[in-house]
Order: C-alpha cells, then sequence, then structure tokens
C-alpha cells in the first residue's frame, strides 16, 4: 500500500534521504530550507539505517565534507539557500573536477546579497552555468510539486553516480515551504562497503591488502593532461545532454503561443493559460525539468510553429537568455517575472502576456 503523507517540500526531501539509502547529510541551516536538516534530526536515521547527519559550522565546511564523502563512493549530500550555495561554490568545483557524484540542494530565497527570505528563482544562472570557477556543469532538477522533491532526491543521485558529477535540485521557495500530499518511496538499503567497492572503483579507500590505494587530485601541473581532463569531462557533458533532458509539455498541440516556466511558476503559468483557453487564446508551456541540461530541442521545434513565446521567472529574466538561444530569433521571445519575492499571481501573468503580444501598435 502506498504511503501518502501530507508534509513540506523540504520535509518531503529529508524522508526521501534516508527511504534512498542515503549514507550522509552536511548542511547548515539557512531559510527557506532549514526544515530539511531539521527534519533529518528529528528522523535520528542514524540510529535506523545509519545514515549521519551533521550540522556542520558554516556552508564552507559543509560543502567539503560532501566532498570527502563523496570521494570515497559514499552517497552524501547537502542542502542550503542561495547566499549558503555561494559559499559552496569552490567546493562544488571541486567536486565536479574530481568527477564524484553529490547531490546538492538549493531552496532559493531573493538576492543578491543576503537580500530577503521570501521565494525567488534568481539563482538560474548559478545553477545552470556552473556556479564555481572552470569549465564544468552539474545535472539541474526544478521541482514543482512537493512530490517532485521528493522523487528527485532519488533521481539526482542515480544520475549523479551514472554519470560521476554532482546534481542538484534547484527548488524555490515555495515550493519548499508548502504543503501537499506526498508519497514517499519505497526504502532502499544502504549499499555495504563491497558493493560501493564494486560500483565505485574509482573511490578513495585507503591502502587495502593487495590493492594500490586510489588518489584523488583537482591539481594537474601538466597543460595537456589538463586539457585532456577538461574534454573528458566535455564528453561527460556531452552524453548527459544527449540522454538525460527532461521536460513536460501542455496544450502545445493546437497553441498559438508558448509559455516557458519552471518551478513554481509553472504552476502559476498553468492557471492562466487555463483562463486564456477560456477566451479562446491557445497558449501552452514548456516546463523544464532539467534546467541543464535545458531542453533546447522542443523550444527550437515550437518556435517554427508558434507566434511568440513567454518566460515566466521569479527573477529579473536569466532562463530566457537560453530560451532565445534555442528559438534562433524565428520568433519574439519576451520576459515577465516580478523581484524582491512578490509572487505574480495568474491574472497578472496573463495581462503581461496579452499587453507583449495582443495588444495593437
Amino acid at each position: 500500500m502506498e504511503e501518502v503523507r501530507l508534509m513540506k517540500g523540504n520535509e518531503a526531501i529529508a524522508h526521501a534521504a534516508v527511504r534512498y539509502g542515503v549514507d550522509g547529510y552536511f548542511g547548515y541551516p539557512i531559510t527557506p530550507q532549514s526544515e530539511v536538516l531539521e527534519t533529518l534530526e528529528a528522523l535520528m536515521p542514524w540510529e535506523t539505517t545509519g545514515m549521519v547527519v551533521l550540522q556542520a559550522e558554516s556552508e564552507v565546511a559543509a560543502i567539503n565534507m560532501v566532498y570527502g564523502g563523496a570521494s570515497t563512493g559514499k552517497a552524501v549530500m547537502t542542502s542550503s539557500s542561495s547566499p549558503g550555495v555561494s559559499l559552496m561554490a569552490e567546493g562544488l568545483s571541486y567536486i565536479a573536477a574530481g568527477e564524484l557524484p553529490a547531490l546538492v540542494i538549493n531552496v532559493m530565497r531573493g538576492g543578491p546579497g543576503l537580500g530577503t527570505i521570501h521565494p525567488s528563482q534568481a539563482d538560474y544562472f548559478q545553477a545552470t552555468k556552473g556556479g564555481g570557477h572552470g569549465d564544468y556543469h552539474f545535472i539541474v532538477l526544478a521541482p514543482a510539486t512537493v512530490q517532485e522533491m521528493a522523487d528527485f532526491v532519488g533521481l539526482g543521485f542515480d544520475l549523479a553516480f551514472k554519470y560521476r558529477t554532482p546534481a542538484m535540485i534547484l527548488a524555490d521557495g515555495i515550493v519548499g515551504q508548502m504543503m501537499e500530499k506526498v508519497v514517499l518511496p519505497e526504502f532502499r538499503p544502504r549499499r555495504t562497503d563491497e558493493e560501493i567497492a564494486q560500483q565505485c572503483p574509482w573511490a578513495v579507500t585507503g591502502r587495502p591488502e593487495g590493492r594500490k590505494p586510489n588518489i584523488l587530485t583537482t591539481l594537474e601541473l601538466d597543460s595537456y593532461r589538463m586539457e585532456e581532463n577538461n574534454l573528458r569531462y566535455q564528453r561527460t557533458y556531452d552524453a548527459i545532454k544527449a540522454n538525460e533532458v527532461r521536460y513536460v509539455e501542455y496544450f502545445t498541440d493546437d497553441a498559438d503561443y508558448i509559455f516557458v516556466a519552471f518551478g513554481s511558476m509553472a504552476r502559476i503559468c498553468l492557471k492562466a493559460i487555463e483562463d486564456a483557453r477560456k477566451e479562446g487564446i491557445k497558449v501552452g508551456m514548456i516546463r523544464p525539468i532539467t534546467l541543464w541540461p535545458f531542453p533546447s530541442q522542443i523550444i527550437d521545434e515550437l518556435s517554427r510553429r508558434v507566434k511568440g513565446m513567454l518566460v515566466v521567472e521569479l527573477n529579473a529574466g536569466q532562463m530566457i537568455e537560453d530560451v532565445r538561444m534555442a528559438a534562433m530569433g524565428r520568433v519574439p521571445v519576451t520576459h515577465f517575472g516580478r523581484l524582491g519575492g512578490i509572487v505574480p499571481n495568474p491574472q497578472e501573468v496573463l495581462d503581461a502576456f496579452k499587453a507583449q503580444f495582443l495588444t495593437n501598435g
């Protein structure tokens, strides 16, 4: 029988982590994601599954604990919110360069700077363009429901281990804080050390008898070797782009116009679309689930037959750059967003659409 629970998105992440068989969580409290750590502490999984839960002294410490845990082949994760993820940027770059699987949760708040504790989607650039230094990416999943918050924990880890790269769940504060019904995943047993050794032959395990130790370093003083490392990373990213693009289409078959939105803004856009269609205006939507890799191909295809696209974001306009690159100037691509933690209602979205596309002159 399915176990249906009513909980916040942040709480769903914590429950899903325990049920996935995560080995360790290292984090630091920051609004609006603190319930991830608080829920894990309340669940006390160290007494049931053996999962380590540790509140680090800072976000910098937390991401370096993840770096160390990931290097041993363990399933480890952290969670934070926008300014905290900024502090993790160097560690994220090291994890990517070490070709290590790990899961990072970012429940976005308004910025820049300390900004506001209210919701935002302004970390799109930070997540999809790397966030730290160097030529790297991580897989970015954008949940729009509490159910997806739970589901994407397992998906994020599975993809991270498949490609040996960090994955991020990029949720806005609305999805982290709102409560919905969620079907929790089945429990997976944590992997034994023997299973980890078989699945992760690259893992740092010290000096077992009769086996040379693996050495993990992201420093390479030979430029030619460093170039080869980077080329290897790019081959991995090309494989991810070829195989792991995820998105959902809504009412695109007969659409004259397309909304593009992720997370909570996609939910608001769905109501705006419903109201538009009641007025005889044929609007559809693309909701990217993977923000990286971005679903450029479907945007490209739709741009060849629709009249225009409206990108709706809770920011000043970030994802619109990827939409415009995919549409290649075939149709007008415009933006509507609110800032400072102000969340638009469906009528505002519909009014903005009409003003930009249906107003004569």
